[in-house]
């Protein structure tokens, strides 16, 4: 079954350390094989961002938790954030129309889905 991680956070003020890091992180997660894909919401009236990130597997989440650009960013984090909570999830089904895209939605991440 895939996982899910979704990052929700309050912003402050974003510096250039923040952009680095945070640009080496999601290329990271990118490069991590069993990342499925990532989708981001915005609540402008309550001033959180959320970023729900897609994982084939714990494994593969936990590659990226233990990656040093991530330790150090979670380290700091209090520079940039008015405060953040994660959720981590096993996703037991996932569906839709076929009408928009998706990264849960590919013919080989539900074929692996039927498999677990």
């Amino acid at each position: 079954m895939p996982f899910t991680s979704t990052f929700t956070f309050a912003t402050r003020q974003f510096d250039d350390e923040f952009h680095a890091l945070d640009k080496i992180i999601a290329d990271t997660a990118k490069s991590i094989p069993g990342y499925l894909g990532e989708e981001s919401w915005e609540n402008a009236a309550a001033g959180l961002v959320s970023n729900v990130y897609y994982w084939a597997s714990m494994e593969a989440l936990q590659n990226l938790m233990r990656h040093p650009a991530h330790v150090e960013a979670k380290a700091k984090q209090a520079r940039w954030l008015n405060g953040y909570h994660i959720v981590i999830a096993e996703v037991t089904m996932s569906y839709g129309d076929g009408g928009i895209a998706h990264p849960l939605g590919s013919p080989a991440v539900a074929a692996a889905s039927r498999a677990s």
